[in-house]
């Protein structure tokens, strides 16, 4: 049965008449380009259209350029749910569905490097380039204890630093470290990964109810074979997969 959102929910995820869905747009598998309209394009944003049809009201995109600066307005009224990775220190203030499609995290080292595996680059005198903020960021913050972590605004400034000052090993998603491999000849990207980025469907703590209704959402969502319809129209299979039940 296809779940049903509950007068309460409705008016708490769409407290202006549509559904205004933050959309991370620093993530290249989730916006993959833009509608004639302009309006972004990809798994995620058919994600909240998806659920904006549930609720039976329009859907407004609001972009973000990173994640980081979605999370940060999460009370300030200015969205309604916000798909985006789900991680501890974004929690505090949003309640987050479980994942409905995850991506690989995993380190690109240099060529020459001795590093076979991801249990070898958090070590004593590693030093490791990130992107600030990014959902994979964020894990490394609270996991990568015995090296030294480098935190840049951007993934440029992450990949000139790795480059420039001969780091030890550079976090990324693994598609986009597939792109990055071939143009650094010898460079490699380790077998594994050190997290999976679960991308997930967040709203404001206080919608308690709006919350109850996405968690079981993106479950059928799951299930029905929805994630990988979204994953196969927009052509990412094999970079994207759909996550476990919940």
């Amino acid at each position: 049965m296809p779940v049903t959102p509950s007068a309460q929910a409705v008016a708490e995820l769409a407290p202006t008449g549509v559904l205004r869905a933050a959309i991370n747009m620093g993530n290249f598998l989730l916006v993959t380009g833009r509608t004639p309209s302009g309006d972004p394009a990809g798994v995620s944003p058919d994600m909240a259209a998806a659920i904006a049809v549930r609720l039976g009201v329009p859907v407004k995109y609001v972009p973000y350029a990173r994640p980081g600066e979605l999370a940060d307005d999460a009370e300030k009224g200015l969205w309604d749910i916000g798909n985006i990775g789900a991680e501890p220190q974004r929690a505090a203030v949003i309640n987050f569905t479980a994942a409905y499609c995850e991506i690989e995290a995993t380190y690109l080292v240099p060529a020459g490097s001795s590093i076979r595996s991801v249990a070898e680059v958090d070590q004593p005198g590693r030093r490791v380039a990130v992107t600030a903020r990014s959902a994979y960021g964020l894990w490394l913050e609270n996991n990568y204890k015995r090296g030294e972590l480098l935190q840049f605004d951007s993934a440029d400034a992450a990949i000139k630093a790795f480059t420039d000052e001969k780091l030890d090993a550079y976090a990324g998603l693994r598609p986009a470290l597939i792109g990055l491999a071939e143009k650094m000849p010898g460079s490699r990207i380790l077998d594994g990964q050190f997290t999976a980025v679960q991308q997930a469907v967040g709203t404001p703590k206080k919608n308690a109810a709006g919350f109850a209704f996405l968690k079981d959402f993106v479950e059928e969502a799951k299930r029905s074979g929805l994630i990988a319809s979204l994953i196969e129209r927009h052509g990412v299979q094999g970079r994207l997969s759909v996550a476990p039940p919940a």
